[in-house]
């Protein structure tokens, strides 16, 4: 996997490696890593997962990565049941 960032963002992780005893890569994981997680907690950033979800334009497993196994489980289903009441409403018409 290629990695591109700005030079200021890779001096300043190759600092904090040299302060820590670890590689530039170990403290750019845990950043992502942290980053991730945080992300998979902020309810907006949820929600622009589980349209994004909702829309196909990801997939369940990369639903289940971004947000854990039981909030992907409850999206799964609760998109279930929107495509369940989207048809329900077409055949209605």
């Amino acid at each position: 996997m290629q990695f591109r960032a700005p030079n200021r963002l890779i001096d300043r992780a190759d600092a904090l490696a040299a302060v820590l005893g670890e590689d530039r890569t170990d403290v750019l994981v845990t950043a992502l890593r942290e980053y991730l997680q945080d992300a998979a907690h902020d309810d907006a950033l949820t929600q622009e997962i589980a349209a994004a979800y909702y829309d196909d334009e990801i997939s369940f497993e990369q639903l289940k990565a971004l947000v854990g196994a039981e909030e992907a489980a409850n999206l799964r289903v609760l998109k279930q049941q929107l495509d369940e009441d989207f048809i329900d409403e077409i055949a209605d018409a």
